[in-house]
């Protein structure tokens, strides 16, 4: 008998064979993917990011507005659109934190407007530190981020003010700069004040640090055309504080003086033992 391969050929059953195994070897292919080691990945999310926005200095027993913004991860789209769940989480670390709190401490981002918290400190000076972790999630992955935003508490310089409306009218609300040495440093927002009526304005300005000597705050009522004044009249109130400078460092002046009192000790005592010294032998 002739060989078996030889007779499928004569016979006409090659060709269906040769698809069977192409059919076969297509299938085994397409389970198992592209082999290529070119073959392109999935995308990857873009890292997240986030940032914390306000007051890096302010007054003892205030509260204060923050502002946080986060993108990125696998809750953002490669064209910046949110799919999935961007949200954050907002701590407080520090020394003393009894009457310290943010409110909110957690929520999640709405479109591209960012999250807002409320800071209420105490009445001492301290340096504390608002934590937010940020988390970006969308179906089974998530990712995160940590910010720290570092706040310093400090004893405020006060301006207070009063004030007043005449007999013959009202006025509604409006805002008044408060300027230090020429500078706009703050807003306040007064409300309506009544006929003879009046409104005691106080500001709170928290800083750092300012330079030693004389320093004033103005406030002007020049655009209430006169309908609001200080008492008196005056449409222009100024108060004015003495910052004392650091006291002086006498270490420098110390130390001379321990090397004069020593010098001149040693020279003294040279000078004694040369006075007792023996004459010698002639």
């Amino acid at each position: 008998m002739g060989d078996p391969e030889v007779e499928s050929v004569v016979s006409g059953r090659g060709p269906a064979r040769a698809l069977v195994l192409i059919a076969l070897l297509v299938g085994a292919f397409a389970a198992v993917g592209p082999l290529a080691p070119g073959a392109a990945a999935a995308p990857t999310s873009p890292p997240v990011h986030g940032s914390v926005n306000g007051p890096s200095v302010v007054g003892t027993g205030t509260t204060s507005t923050y502002y946080i913004n986060g993108t990125g991860g696998p809750a953002v789209a490669a064209n910046g659109s949110v799919i999935g769940t961007l949200s954050w989480t907002a701590k407080l670390s520090g020394p003393v934190l009894t009457g310290v709190s943010v409110s909110p401490n957690s929520s999640t981002f709405s479109g591209s407007s960012p999250g807002v918290i409320h800071l209420k400190v105490a009445k001492i000076t301290e340096r504390i530190t608002i934590n937010v972790e940020i988390t970006s999630s969308y179906l089974a992955t998530n990712a995160t981020a940590n910010v720290s935003y570092p706040v310093s508490i400090v004893v405020p310089y006060v301006v207070h003010a009063v004030l007043v409306v005449g007999s013959g009218h009202s006025t509604l609300g409006f805002d008044v700069t408060v300027e230090l040495d020429g500078t706009p440093v703050g807003t306040v927002s007064v409300p309506a004040i009544a006929a003879n009526g009046s409104y005691n304005l106080t500001y709170d300005y928290a800083t750092s640090g300012l330079s030693p000597g004389t320093h004033t705050f103005t406030i002007s009522l020049a655009n209430e055309h006169g309908l609001v004044t200080f008492p008196g009249g005056a449409v222009e109130y100024s108060q004015s504080f003495y910052v004392v400078g650091p006291a002086p460092d006498y270490t420098l002046y110390v130390l001379v003086g321990i090397v004069v009192f020593f010098g001149v000790l040693f020279i003294l005592v040279t000078r004694v033992a040369a006075r007792r010294r023996p004459a010698g032998r002639k």
